[in-house]
């Protein structure tokens, strides 16, 4: 009950600091700016104006009518982006009532509510892409979303960013190390996983080519009966348009040789396969990756948690980067979600990136893995103004997230929030005392 009365404290106060700090123009000065696009600016400003960056530079003028906050030597950052998680959803991640359940779509069951969103946020991230689990060779479709805590599903959805879908290969679409009641499910192999998919896709072929003929015959129609257009079928409507290119593929794997067969049947079929997701053994075969031209968003240094995941190590982010792949560190948890910062520079301490680089890995990268990089991932004028402001460097072990802004409004202020909290508690404590006496 006490747990319930908090979080619905946090939601209360949340939607307080957003609407205080609703405006239209913001100034932050005397920061030090990690731009991830260029050097850093130390005691630099930035100028926000309508959800946007507008200037960064030294000594800025506040315009009229502008809020101006003194950071007096914090840090500021891009937001940060994680390009695999499963927050925000109501009702479950997997939907395992059929092999391939393309139909699906994690944008009908958002849940603007979820606390995970909140606590998200008082970690620097400001945009997730959010998507179905790994229970299917061919899984639901998923969605990007901006973390604007308070607002409606709707609102949440990152405008413009491409849809996204999710596959799988390995232990979890084979089941075959998971306890099934009845019947076992096809596939049970790994080569079973990929025949589902190509299988899928030559039905979707068959499927475009009768509606392309149906349309052939009604253009040529001038007399007699319309012709019968082919049965609808939502999974192949999905299927075909991954075909055509308007999906972009993010497939769960972990070993290299099933990663290598995946990558030539997309090749093979003209699909936009972007990322593989965790893709721990994706070290081994840096050549192809950079050759088929897939991502890889994957953990830091988690592993070892079944069979398929032994065999990486923590030095595996490092090399693939310093091989000219694209990879960015992701949470997969609701936990994690929020010290991804902390994760970034474990890549420092195995592999020996640069801060820079690691730092890409949380904000840039999966900005581009998710095709939103015109709008966030760097500070840059002229991109939205989502920002994470930490206490010292956002790689310092003892660094704390201090504030978090989403189109210019802050969504998160630590300092608000603890004075709001400890008004609350004393608020509680005088009820409590009051209802003693009585």
């Amino acid at each position: 009950m006490r747990r319930k009365i908090l979080l619905f404290f946090i939601f209360l106060i949340s939607l307080n600091l957003t609407s205080l700090y609703a405006q239209d123009i913001l100034l932050l000065k005397n920061g030090n700016i990690i731009t991830i696009s260029g050097e850093n600016i130390m005691g630099g400003d930035i100028l926000i104006k309508n959800g946007k960056i507008a200037r960064i530079g030294k000594n800025l003028k506040a315009p009229s009518k502008a809020k101006v906050i003194d950071l007096k030597g914090k840090w500021v950052m891009p937001g940060i982006i994680d390009s695999h998680s499963h927050i925000a959803i109501e009702g479950g991640v997997n939907e395992m009532g059929d092999l391939i359940i393309a139909e699906v779509d994690v944008k009908d069951v958002i849940n603007p509510e979820d606390i995970n969103i909140w606590y998200a946020l008082t970690g620097g991230v400001t945009t997730i892409h959010t998507m179905h689990g790994s229970g299917n060779p061919i899984g639901g479709r998923g969605i990007v979303l901006k973390l604007r805590w308070g607002k409606s599903a709707e609102e949440m959805i990152f405008k413009g960013a491409p849809r996204t879908i999710k596959w799988a290969l390995g232990e979890n679409p084979k089941q075959t190390n998971f306890s099934r009641q009845g019947k076992p499910r096809y596939p049970r192999t790994r080569m079973g996983v990929e025949a589902s998919i190509r299988k899928i896709f030559e039905e979707a072929k068959d499927y475009m080519k009768k509606w392309e003929e149906y349309k052939k015959a009604l253009k040529k129609r001038k007399k007699g009966p319309l012709p019968l257009p082919p049965r609808k079928d939502y999974r192949l409507e999905v299927i075909a348009d991954i075909l055509k290119g308007k999906y972009w593929v993010h497939c769960h794997g972990y070993q290299s040789e099933e990663m290598v067969s995946i990558m030539k049947l997309c090749h093979e079929y003209g699909v936009k396969l972007v990322s593989f997701e965790h893709g721990l053994e994706g070290y081994r075969i840096t050549n192809e990756l950079v050759k088929y031209g897939v991502a890889v968003s994957t953990f830091a240094d988690s592993w070892a948690y079944k069979w398929e995941a032994y065999h990486t190590m923590p030095h595996s982010t490092a090399l693939m980067v310093k091989r000219g792949v694209l990879v960015a560190l992701n949470s997969d948890s609701a936990e994690r979600m929020r010290r991804l910062y902390h994760e970034a520079a474990k890549t420092i301490r195995f592999g020996d990136l640069s801060e820079i680089e690691a730092l890409k890995t949380i904000t840039i990268n999966p900005a581009k893995i998710l095709g939103i990089d015109k709008w966030v991932g760097t500070i840059e004028v002229g991109k939205d103004a989502d920002l994470a402001i930490f206490s010292k460097h956002p790689l310092d072990p003892y660094t704390i997230c201090e504030m978090t802004i989403i189109d210019g409004q802050i969504y998160f202020d630590r300092a608000k929030y603890l004075e709001e909290m400890k008004k609350k508690e004393k608020e509680a404590k005088k009820k409590e005392e009051k209802g003693k006496k009585i």
